[in-house]
């Protein structure tokens, strides 16, 4: 365990100006030190920490002075320049502080002086009229205000000045936001500015209370209340302003009531006036006049969801709820606002309004907690566990502790923890344990499925109020439900942090009883037996999660347990080693030791020597089957709990005898853990290396080690050397010739932690340095390893060569540099995709060396002498600049003979490869730092049109309509003819030239096919071709396309590249930037045009990535008319989509192609903290068109919209941003499900299946009724409270039409999937009775939609059916049900209608016996009723009933009810 080392504090320094220093010279003196020379001397420093010791002397010296010195004029100089000093610093430079700390020590005799010189520089400062200085001025009054007494005297004696500073700043803040309309970053920036005004106009009431009360109630016309009343208007105007920030809105919200509270009168009414204003309940005649005129607004408009929201936040977090000081009409409003908030609950679906929803509800239980010391009957009634507005917040706990956002989670968490307290302080003095509301709580919890995360946190509440042993007491068997849950990780940290309360309460408990002595056995067998029987028997992942969340716990409350631990586990490890996929004793016991040295709880050295634990058992545990057995036996040898712990020679041996028969692991995650592990090693081997040198330093201590050979450092750090030697030795002769990717994996990031971490320090003797392993032998071994296929492996060897790059190149002649070369160029025209990669690899390592012009380049281009002779510029960028040029040059000859045969060119030299190595060549390049700015200019130039001819040669085939084979594939003139006649067929309906090129193939091929009559005759796989040196190439049609789709890729990704180079400022030169704005414009015109036109995917997609590349950096750019850009072009790309013109090449199949990722790009770049206007109102629009009102004249809009809206559904970085729409997307879905067209319904299908992912999870398991990816029906309603209405309306439809008696079969379109939704939804025993929607009216509708023909639909009408009925509710329906049935004598039978009652029968007594109230009362009665209706409905399963199905579906109701039955016994049942 290392501890992290703090960051370095970064502190500016300040300077003065001529004038200043003038001053201080001018009363300085040589012979003494006085106060003038002290700041001369201190301004004369460039650094900010030295600075601080200087103005730390400041005060001792002042207060030499006596009292004659208030007159002298050294003192007013330097008081004057201390004070300009202050208010020019920044507000984050820690100068200002430590002033301010400084002079609060001022003596009382020179503070009158000091504060004229404080008030002259703070009238300046308040004199600033430049709207983009305001914030300078803002901070220094908010620094003024924070515990700065010079400060806030200064701002007293200018206290008007200070409010009419900020009446002004906020209005012209306010115009200067209207004026910039669009400019998002100038709008955030002034945002800001707005928000410290607020907030400083709040600390001047806060803190200056006396100022405004002395002057404020005299005079309803003084200066001071006319201010207030302005400021007030102002905090009115930007509460209901919702175009600007949340934040702001908010802010203003608690400004609003600060001020109000401050100026009203009565105070006693107050309360009353806020209820009132909340309520909607607001008369005009009873409010004073001066209210009426500046908040008038909130008295006669309705106020919108937010509005009241921020005035709730105001009123709880500004009025004193103290011992309820505000009386019965501050309890009424305690109560309104609690009534406010959960009707406001589900209306907020907004990520950010939920989350301070959410954070406001907390706060309104903590001042209901702070109300109840004052022991009021009419509050204690109105908040006990069983009122209505406890059992309403109850109710958002349940729906909201398994919400999406983490804050949203955490905050129903303390809700409930609050609750819990509410109710505990209302029934102070009785007995908790015996309390119904804690017992029935405790009931609901406990019955709740394991896999509710909600769970967890709020049993943990409930451990803290009732003791571990009262729960334990309902079920013993909760630890080991607990721990069997944790093979889940979504679920492991839920419960190990429950387990950790539950056994640290139970230890307390235990430990203030009087059973002390006996009490540590009982408590090993709750919580530590199960956790070994399943250490040694569970499967891989709950044993790695027990280990990695709960055993450290678990340590750490109780470290004498790990004795206990290993006791068991060694008598049983030799018998019990484990197999494949159990630990066994063994693993289990290298677990426990693993933890237990990480954690501090062992030395290794002690429990070897004492015999606990062989070294043996330590060589099993690493070689052992078990892959994390291995990792567990490594881990102990290598995690401590001190990183300077010194590694002893058993240990050094170990692990090489680990590293022997582990390389090879096929484990890509045993891989990594292992390489962790090892660098942990070699970290402690360099820390505690550098302390042995310490101590070898050190003449007094070194007697400590005469008598003790094996601790003598020198000794140790020789031992250090050589194993570090003999593992690098093992790991390069891993790298052989042929070796597996796993071995060359482990062994080169193993390799380069080595040279990471044993890398030269300044001012540190390294103990080991790999440069001196490193011979030419392993250099080639290294080189070599650019050859593989994996690319995960070049990068390592890439990485490796850089930190050995002095040491390989002095290894290299000139000749290896030049072979090398000429490979890597060669390379780069290969038509096999990887070679190219190895190429840019070679190429990026090459260009390090500093002699590479002169022995490789020379031959190929010419050199520009003033680059060599400037040798301040790296040798990297010289080389680089070198490369790209000749990569360029190449490439640009490459385009134009591909413009005379893209078969020849697919064949003989794919241009990708050039263009790849040039992007990786420009990736480690420092951009933003370069020298050659104006040969980077022209370069730049030249690969953007070099990137548009080259696509122009590749775009016809990827853009084709059917880009997999558009070219004749053998030499047989009839197959091409064949083929001529069928692109003659199709050319119509597509809209490229690619059939022209088709033509003039085909007359190619006829010519060929002549040339080669004498020829043996190719297999019919092929085009044939010769080049210019009569060489033969055979090029086939997936050769063309990947050349093809593959050059778009990477002039994708170059473009995407470049458009980095933009400033991000606005230049003030034209020529300061690499790219200019035009470029960029006509790169994103160009991105455009090929995401509209591109068909191949895999062109498409990396096109795509390089122009987020673009949107990012236009996103981030200060130039109005760049940062307008993506929304003009998701402007125009909405209005082609819309127009429906037959003219329109845009892809309407393929899922619309590149259309989804183009708008996904545009709106993923809008800042997330924004108010997202541009996904607001796209998604609107989209909607509007995937669920048209009326019959389009068009369905391709509608197929675009759904496609796109699949797409952004499906896009993680758009966050919870785009939930609020869910509910409108999947209307669209079920809608667009019932259209006639196939091409609608598709992309429907694809949109409801984004949509049930993006509301239900991800699917991690193979059972499709998995509780996981479900919610209960109160919580999604609750979520969307829109589809409640809808999916009600649409089942009845869909009912309806199965409620025919015709016989012909009638299936609704969209009864699938309204019953899937309805199936993902399951019944919770925490649905209460306070949710405003009702589950019932579903009812009749799926038990009606269990009468359809299709048996599917029958299946899932019977799960859709269980969530929608109560537990109590469960016996009667079933008897309904049952009473539905015919008779044995009944005429008509419809076997269907049995089948899907007797489906809907059996899930809801399954759900009803797996509802854990087997015992009650209730329960019994209610089953034995359900038996008797069962009873008279035998015959059904009996042999008079012809049909099998139902005969099973009846039998499978017995045997559940039979299996059931077994577990409890009662006379009559």
């Amino acid at each position: 365990m290392v501890l992290k080392k703090k960051k370095e504090i970064r502190v500016d320094a300040f300077s003065l100006d001529c004038e200043q220093l003038e001053k201080l010279h001018k009363f300085s003196k040589a012979e003494e030190q006085n106060l003038a020379s002290l700041l001369l001397r201190c301004a004369q420093l460039n650094n900010g920490i030295q600075q601080i010791q200087y103005i730390k002397q400041i005060m001792p010296l002042v207060k030499t002075m006596d009292q004659n010195s208030a007159c002298d004029p050294m003192l007013e100089a330097c008081l004057e320049i201390l004070g300009e000093t202050y208010f020019s610093l920044d507000v984050k430079n820690p100068l200002k502080k430590v002033l301010a700390s400084s002079l609060n020590g001022l003596p009382e005799r020179f503070m009158t002086l000091a504060v004229q010189s404080f008030v002259c520089c703070l009238r300046e400062e308040l004199k600033t009229t430049d709207v983009y200085l305001y914030r300078r001025v803002l901070d220094n009054l908010s620094s003024c205000m924070e515990d700065f007494t010079l400060g806030r005297a200064s701002i007293k004696n200018l206290f008007k000045e200070v409010l009419q500073f900020l009446q002004k700043s906020l209005l012209d803040i306010q115009e200067e936001n209207r004026n910039n309309s669009g400019n998002r970053i100038v709008q955030t920036r002034l945002m800001h500015d707005l928000l410290m005004a607020i907030k400083v106009s709040m600390m001047l009431v806060q803190k200056l209370q006396e100022n405004i009360q002395g002057s404020l109630w005299k005079n309803n016309e003084s200066f001071v209340w006319q201010s207030m009343c302005n400021l007030l208007k102002s905090f009115t105007d930007f509460l209901m302003d919702e175009t600007l920030l949340q934040t702001v809105q908010t802010t203003s919200g608690l400004a609003f009531i600060l001020f109000t509270k401050a100026m009203y009168e009565p105070a006693e009414e107050l309360p009353a006036l806020v209820s009132d204003l909340l309520c909607g309940s607001r008369e005009l005649a009873g409010m004073p006049a001066w209210f009426v005129n500046n908040c008038g607004a909130l008295c006669t408009e309705q106020l919108s969801d937010s509005v009241l929201l921020f005035l709730c936040h105001g009123a709880l977090a500004m009025l004193d709820w103290k011992n309820g000081r505000m009386g019965e009409s501050g309890e009424k409003l305690l109560l309104d606002i609690a009534s406010v908030l959960l009707s406001l609950s589900s209306e907020l679906k907004e990520s950010s309004m939920a989350t301070s929803l959410s954070r406001i509800l907390a706060i309104w239980t903590n001042s209901a907690l702070a109300a109840l010391i004052s022991d009021s009957p009419n509050l204690k009634m109105k908040l006990n566990g069983n009122s209505e507005v406890v059992g309403k917040l109850l109710e958002y706990v349940y729906t909201h502790w398994e919400h999406p956002l983490d804050a949203v989670r955490h905050q129903s968490k303390l809700i409930f923890r609050n609750l819990l307290q509410i109710h505990r302080t209302i029934v102070t003095g009785s007995d908790e344990k015996s309390d119904p509301f804690f017992a029935r709580l405790t009931k609901r919890l406990l019955s709740l499925e394991w896999h509710v995360k909600g769970k967890y946190a709020s049993l943990a509440c409930l451990v803290d109020c009732l003791g571990t042993e009262n729960i334990l007491q309902l079920d013993r068997t909760i630890p080991v439900q607990i721990l069997d849950v944790m093979n889940d990780q979504s679920l492991a940290p839920y419960a190990s942090d429950l387990l950790e309360t539950m056994f640290t309460n139970h230890k307390v408990q235990f430990t203030s009883s009087s059973q002390k002595s006996t009490w540590i056995d009982q408590w090993h067998d709750v919580w530590v037996s199960p956790l070994l029987r399943i250490l040694c028997e569970g499967n891989h992942d709950q044993t790695t999660y027990i280990i990695d969340y709960y055993l450290p716990k678990l340590l750490r409350c109780s470290p004498d347990s790990l004795s206990y631990m290993i006791r068991i586990l060694q008598a049983s490890a030799d018998a019990n080693l484990g197999s494949r996929s159990t630990r066994g004793a063994l693993g289990a016991l290298m677990a426990c030791l693993r933890t237990a040295r990480a954690h501090g709880h062992l030395e290794l050295s002690n429990i070897m020597s004492s015999g606990l634990v062989s070294t043996e058992s330590i060589k099993q545990g690493l070689v052992h089957q078990h892959n994390q057995v291995c990792i567990d036996a490594l881990g102990l040898l290598c995690e401590t709990h001190r990183s300077t712990e010194i590694v002893s020679m058993e240990e050094m041996q170990l692990i090489l005898f680990f590293i022997a028969y582990n390389l090879n692991s096929q484990s890509p995650s045993v891989r990594q853990q292992i390489c962790s592990l090892l660098r942990k090693l070699f970290c402690r081997i360099r820390e505690s290396s550098q302390v042995l040198y310490k101590l070898e330093q050190n003449k007094t201590k070194q007697d400590l080690f005469e008598d003790s050979p094996e601790r003598n450092p020198l000794g140790i750090l020789q031992k250090y050397r050589d194993f570090m030697s003999s593992l690098c030795d093992k790991l390069f002769e891993a790298l052989f010739p042929g070796s597996s990717h796993p071995t060359r994996f482990s062994a080169l990031s193993i390799l380069g932690s080595v040279a990471e971490i044993f890398s030269v320090p300044k001012g540190q003797e390294p103990v080991f340095r790999l440069d001196q392993e490193i011979d030419a032998a392993r250099v080639r071994t290294l080189i070599q390893c650019f050859a593989s296929t994996f690319e995960e492996v070049k990068v390592l060897a890439f990485e490796l060569l850089m930190k050995l790059r002095d040491v390989v190149f002095n290894l290299q002649d000139s000749e290896s540099l030049d072979l090398l070369f000429r490979a890597a160029m060669d390379l780069s025209t290969s038509t096999k995709p990887y070679d190219c990669v190895t190429a840019s690899y070679l190429l990026n390592f090459l260009v390090y060396h500093k002699d590479l012009q002169h022995i490789c380049l020379g031959k190929w281009i010419k050199h520009n002498p003033q680059m060599n002779e400037d040798a301040s510029v790296g040798t990297v960028e010289k080389n680089t600049l070198a490369v790209i040029k000749l990569l360029l040059v190449n490439v640009e000859e490459e385009i134009f003979q591909a413009k005379k045969s893209l078969l020849q060119a697919a064949a003989s030299f794919p241009m990708y490869g050039r263009v790849h190595c040039i992007n990786g060549a420009l990736q480690q390049l420092p951009l933003k730092n370069l020298m050659f700015i104006t040969e980077w200019k022209q370069i730049v130039a030249r690969l953007i049109l070099m990137s548009y001819e080259l696509s122009a040669v590749v775009s016809p085939v990827v853009q084709s309509s059917s880009p997999e084979g558009l070219i004749p594939m053998d030499i047989d003139s009839e197959a091409a003819d064949r083929l001529q006649m069928i692109l003659n067929e199709i050319q119509p309906q597509d809209t490229n030239d690619y059939f022209l090129q088709a033509k003039i193939l085909k007359e190619h091929c006829k010519i060929e096919s002549e040339k080669l009559a004498d020829h043996k005759p190719m297999e019919n796989i092929c085009t044939e071709m010769r080049g210019k040196e009569s060489q033969i190439c055979d090029v086939t049609a997936q050769m063309v396309l990947v050349c093809c789709w593959r050059s778009m890729k990477e002039v994708s990704l170059l473009l995407g590249t470049l458009c980095k180079l933009l400033p991000t400022q606005t230049a003030s030169e034209p020529s300061d930037g690499l790219i200019t704005g035009e470029q960029v414009k006509n790169i994103g015109d160009y991105f455009k045009h090929h995401l509209m036109q591109s068909r191949h995917r895999g062109a498409f997609e990396l096109a795509y990535a390089g122009f987020v590349q673009l949107t990012e950096t236009l996103s981030r750019c200060n130039s109005e008319s760049l940062h307008k850009m993506p929304e003009q072009w998701l402007s125009c790309v909405l209005e082609e989509i819309k127009s429906c013109d037959p003219s329109s090449t845009l892809c309407a199949t393929r899922r619309s192609a590149g259309i989804p990722f183009y708008i996904q790009a545009l709106l993923a770049s809008e800042p997330k903290k924004g108010k997202t206007d541009l996904l607001k109102t796209t998604v609107k629009e989209l909607i509007s068109l995937a669920a048209p009102l009326s019959e389009p004249p068009s369905v391709i809009p509608q197929v675009h919209a759904l496609n796109i809206l699949r797409a952004l559904f499906r896009d993680t970085r758009l966050g919870e941003n785009i939930m609020p729409y869910v509910a409108d997307g999947i209307q669209a879905a079920i809608l667009g499900f019932m259209s006639p067209i196939w091409a609608v319904r598709n992309s429907s299908t694809l949109l409801f299946s984004a949509l049930i992912t993006r509301i239900f999870g991800v699917k991690r398991g193979k059972d499709e009724n998995s509780k996981k990816n479900r919610m209960t029906g109160a919580e999604f309603f609750s979520r969307f409270p829109s589809l409640y209405p809808f999916l009600l309306k649409q089942l009845e439809v869909v009912a309806n039409t199965l409620n025919s008696d015709a016989e012909e079969l009638k299936i609704h379109p969209s009864l699938f999937l309204l019953l899937l939704i309805l199936g993902k939804l399951y019944p919770s025993p925490m649905d209460g009775t306070y949710s405003a929607l009702s589950m019932a009216p579903f009812i009749p509708f799926i038990i009606r939609c269990g009468h359809s023909p299709v048996y599917r639909s029958r299946e899932m009408s019977g799960r859709a059916l269980v969530p929608f009925v109560m537990v109590n509710e469960v016996p009667h329906t079933v008897q309904s049900l049952l009473k539905g049935l015919p008779a044995s004598t009944s005429l008509c039978i419809r076997q269907n209608n049995i089948h899907g009652t007797l489906l809907q029968v059996f899930h809801l007594l399954q759900s009803y016996l797996d509802s854990k109230q087997l015992g009650n009362s209730d329960f019994e009665k209610g089953l034995g009723d359900v038996i008797t209706g069962i009873r008279s409905k035998l015959w059904l399963a009996e042999r008079p009933n012809p049909c099998l199905v139902t005969r099973a579906a009846f039998l499978d109701v017995l045997v559940m009810l039979s299996t059931h039955l077994e577990k409890f016994q009662k006379p009559g049942l």
